[in-house]
């Protein structure tokens, strides 16, 4: 489960040309009261440690966030933040250390690589801000999405090299979202596939955890793989994976369904309905029927869904077919065998038997081990053509 606490809503200081929460401030839902002691009140009763996110969370006054980290460090022990980086000053990097902020950094190349992003000038200062965190030990984690204005390959592999000597250790190469009709930038079905087989072929060669291809490898081989939340049966009306905490302290869900420019409240209760669904429907329909991957994938994160409906499975189905497919030879020297496959199926089925014993749902509250087995064993309890 990730906890985030959003200071300044989603206000941002930039203008990403491709960003899911453009929905929600055109339909001016920004929400930028704070209430400080009711959001703190929520993060105490989360009980799990938790990261300052936004819209651009430094927009929020240093002073408040001290205050902010001053109480996470004492109630858990560290504190985090996702963040472009363009308004990281001495200041910041002085309570990165002191409170141990974790810092995630949000950026899509050098220079104009970012360009989809910011202009050159606050790239600059992210850039600036990276050196500095790494030369006082504080290594940020980036987040790059892949469009057409990063698309030179040779460059920026180039740099990625360069911020792994730096001392960089975690890279998430992000997918972009379509969103609102905005894919001028997006790449084509085509090139995305030609691209993340390019960047899967480098990545074997860093020492940087490199994600989406370290996920794709622990859901091939490990048996209780522990993955980033688009893995892992996302319901969309309560987003278990993300628990945000708005400005004023009430409960907010991942933003990245929010298609109609409204951040939902919570629903109480959280279902599969969207994976049973998926499981049947062909894929002409926009399911995932026949499909052997399905007990890895399971249609891949709603937020990314065909035609912004979250129903769909995710538009970037054939990007993530085509990588499952060439790690399971590179992992095995050849596609799962039909005993491979029924061999998981029967795994899943055994631990859905186990918790149901138990008295335990499909569908816990977190996104952990057992709750994703059991939603598996749920969606597999017909078997599908490759386990009979």
């Amino acid at each position: 489960m990730s906890v985030e606490y959003l200071p300044v809503g989603i206000a941002c200081n930039i203008k990403c040309q491709y960003c899911y929460q453009d929905p929600m401030r055109e339909a001016g839902n920004i929400n930028v009261a704070r209430d400080w002691p009711k959001a703190k009140s929520q993060l105490e009763r989360l009980g799990s440690n938790f990261a300052v996110f936004g819209g651009e969370p430094l927009l929020a006054p240093i002073e408040h966030l001290e205050e902010v980290w001053a109480w996470g460090l004492e109630r858990f022990g560290h504190n985090g933040i996702q963040t472009n980086g363009s308004l990281i000053t001495d200041e910041h990097i002085e309570l990165f250390a002191k409170y141990k902020v974790q810092v995630g950094i949000s950026i899509d190349g050098p220079a104009d690589m970012n360009g989809v992003r910011c202009d050159i000038e606050l790239t600059a200062k992210t850039e600036i801000a990276i050196c500095k965190l790494c030369a006082l030990g504080i290594y940020p984690s980036i987040i790059c999405t892949i469009h057409r204005g990063n698309n030179d390959l040779a460059r920026l592999c180039k740099w990625f090299d360069t911020l792994s000597s730096l001392g960089v250790r975690y890279l998430n190469l992000h997918e972009m979202e379509i969103d609102c009709g905005r894919d001028e930038f997006a790449l084509t079905e085509e090139r995305q596939v030609e691209t993340y087989l390019e960047l899967y072929e480098w990545s074997k060669a860093t020492t940087m955890h490199v994600l989406p291809f370290a996920d794709i490898k622990k859901l091939l081989t490990e048996e209780n793989p522990s993955v980033m939340c688009v893995w892992n049966h996302c319901d969309p009306q309560t987003t278990a994976a993300v628990q945000g905490v708005s400005p004023d302290g009430v409960m907010s869900n991942c933003g990245r369904t929010n298609k109609d420019g409204v951040n939902w409240v919570k629903a109480d209760t959280p279902g599969i309905e969207r994976y049973q669904a998926l499981y049947r429907t062909p894929q002409e329909h926009g399911g995932c029927r026949d499909c052997s991957y399905f007990a890895f994938c399971k249609g891949h994160c709603p937020g990314t869904a065909i035609d912004g409906d979250w129903r769909n499975r995710t538009v970037n189905c054939k990007l993530w077919y085509s990588l499952f497919q060439k790690m399971e030879w590179d992992n095995f020297g050849q596609l799962l065998s039909s005993d491979k496959k029924q061999a998981i199926v029967d795994r899943i089925l055994a631990v859905h038997s186990v918790n149901s014993q138990h008295g335990d749902t499909p569908h816990g509250d977190s996104h952990g081990d057992h709750s994703d087995y059991g939603v598996r064993a749920t969606l597999l309890e017909e078997k599908p053509e490759w386990a009979n």
